[in-house]
C-alpha cells in the first residue's frame, strides 16, 4: 500500500512538473516586460502583453501535432519531441532583437511546451477516469500552482543580479531536468492494443468523434471563456500593480499571494469533487464568478481604483472561485473521450486556447489606467459560461426523459 501511494505521489508531482514549465516560461517573465520591451524596441506598452498572450497561442497549436501523434506513437516520444523544440525556441528568444523575432520565439516556446502539458493530461486520462480523475488533476494542479507563487520572485531575483536573459537560461535548466526524470521514472501509459493508427484524416476523424459529444464541447467552449478572462489578468497584471499602483518592489509577493488563493481552491476540489462532483462545483464556482465581477463593476464603475487591499481582496475571491473551475472544466470535458484521450486533449485544449487569445488580447488593450475593463470581462465571459452550462443541464434533462 505505502509503495502503491509513493508510486501515485511520484506520477503526481511529475505530471506538475511536465505543466509546470509553462507557468515558469510565463510567470518567471512578468517581472522582466518592461526591461525586455526596452531592449527590442517596443514602442507601446500594451505590445509587452504580446509576450505573455503569444505563448498561449503557440499552447494551442501545438496539441493538434502532437496529440494525434501520441494516439499513434505513444505518448513518451512527444514529450521529447516538445523539449527539443522548446531548447530550440528559447535561444530565438534569448538573442531577439526585434518585438517580431520575440514573438515568433513566445509562439515556438508554446507549441514547443503543448508537448508535456498535453501529454500529462492525456496520462492522466489514460488511467483514470471520472471524479476520481478530477482530484488527481487537483493535486496535480496544486503541486503546478507552486511555480506561479514562486515564479515573479525568482524572476525579478535574476533580474536584478544578472540579466532578463538569464531567465530564459533557468528554464532551459529546468525543461532538461525534468524532461530527465520522465525518461527515468515514467512508464509509457498509452498500450499497443489501445493505440489508434496514423493516417491523413487521424485530426479530422478526432473532430467528427469529438463533435458528437455535447458536453464535450460545452465544457471547452466555458473553459475558453475562463481561460481568456483569466489570461487577461495574467497579461496585464505587471501594469497594473507595477504602473497603476507603484507596486514594483511588491508585485512578485502579490502575484504570488494571488496564486495561492487559486491553489487553496484547487487542493480542496480535490477532497470535495468526490463528496459533491464536478458539474456542481462547476456550477456554483461560475455563479461566484458572475457576481464578484458584478459587484466590483457596481461599486467602482466610473471611480478611480480602490485600495490595492479592496483590488486584492475582489481577486482573491474571484481566482478562489477559478480554482475550482480549471481542473473540473478539463475533465468534464474529457470524461466522454477517454478512447481518443490524445486527439481529444489537442483538440479541446486548441478550442479553450483559440477562443482564450484573442479574448484577452482584446480585453487587455483597454486596461491601461484602470482595472475596470478587467471586471467587465470578468462579467461577460461569466455570463456566456453560464448560459452554455444552462443549455447543458437542459439538453441532460430531455435526454434523462427520452431514456425513461
Amino acid at each position: 500500500m505505502l509503495k502503491k501511494k509513493l508510486a501515485q505521489f511520484e506520477f503526481v508531482t511529475l505530471m506538475a512538473s511536465l505543466m509546470s514549465i509553462v507557468a515558469l516560461a510565463i510567470d518567471a517573465l512578468l517581472p522582466a516586460l518592461d526591461i525586455i520591451g526596452v531592449t527590442i524596441g517596443v514602442t507601446q506598452i500594451a505590445d509587452n502583453q504580446l509576450l505573455i498572450t503569444m505563448i498561449f497561442l503557440g499552447l494551442g497549436i501545438g496539441p493538434l501535432f502532437f496529440g494525434p501523434i501520441s494516439d499513434s506513437f505513444g505518448r513518451k516520444p512527444v514529450v521529447y519531441m516538445g523539449f527539443l523544440l522548446f531548447i530550440i525556441a528559447s535561444f530565438i528568444c534569448i538573442f531577439a532583437t526585434s518585438i517580431e523575432m520575440m514573438v515568433v520565439g513566445r509562439i515556438l516556446q508554446g507549441i514547443g511546451l503543448s508537448a508535456p502539458r498535453t501529454i500529462a493530461i492525456a496520462m492522466i486520462r489514460d488511467i483514470y477516469s471520472g471524479d476520481y480523475m478530477a482530484r488527481i488533476m487537483s493535486f496535480v494542479t496544486v503541486v503546478f500552482l507552486l511555480v506561479p507563487i514562486i515564479a515573479p520572485a525568482l524572476g525579478k531575483f535574476v533580474l536584478d543580479h544578472y540579466n532578463w536573459q538569464a531567465i530564459f537560461y533557468i528554464q532551459l535548466i529546468f525543461g532538461l531536468l525534468v524532461s530527465f526524470w520522465f525518461w527515468k521514472r515514467q512508464a509509457e501509459t498509452l498500450d499497443v492494443s489501445k493505440r489508434i493508427k496514423f493516417t491523413s484524416n487521424i485530426f479530422l476523424d478526432g473532430l467528427k468523434e469529438l463533435l458528437k459529444y455535447k458536453t464535450t464541447m460545452g465544457y471547452t467552449l466555458i473553459s475558453g471563456f475562463i481561460v481568456g478572462s483569466f489570461m487577461v489578468y495574467l497579461s496585464t497584471s505587471q501594469q497594473i500593480f507595477e504602473q497603476q499602483y507603484n507596486l514594483k518592489e511588491e508585485f512578485p509577493y502579490i502575484f504570488g499571494l494571488l496564486a495561492i488563493a487559486i491553489g487553496s481552491a484547487i487542493f480542496l476540489n480535490g477532497t470535495l469533487v468526490l463528496k459533491y462532483g464536478m458539474e456542481k462545483l462547476v456550477t456554483t464556482s461560475l455563479f461566484a464568478f458572475f457576481v464578484i465581477s458584478l459587484l466590483y463593476i457596481v461599486l467602482f464603475y466610473n471611480s478611480p481604483n480602490p485600495n490595492v487591499v479592496i483590488l486584492l481582496i475582489f481577486f482573491g475571491i474571484q481566482f478562489f472561485a477559478i480554482g475550482f473551475l480549471f481542473g473540473n472544466l478539463r475533465a468534464l470535458a474529457m470524461e466522454p473521450i477517454g478512447h481518443i484521450a490524445g486527439i481529444g486533449a489537442a483538440i479541446t485544449g486548441f478550442i479553450s486556447t483559440i477562443m482564450a487569445v484573442p479574448i484577452s488580447t482584446y480585453i487587455g488593450r483597454f486596461v491601461i489606467t484602470s482595472t475596470l475593463p478587467l471586471f467587465i470581462g470578468f462579467l461577460v465571459c461569466s455570463i456566456l459560461s453560464i448560459v452554455i452550462l444552462m443549455y447543458l443541464k437542459v439538453s441532460a434533462k430531455k435526454n434523462d426523459k427520452r431514456i425513461i
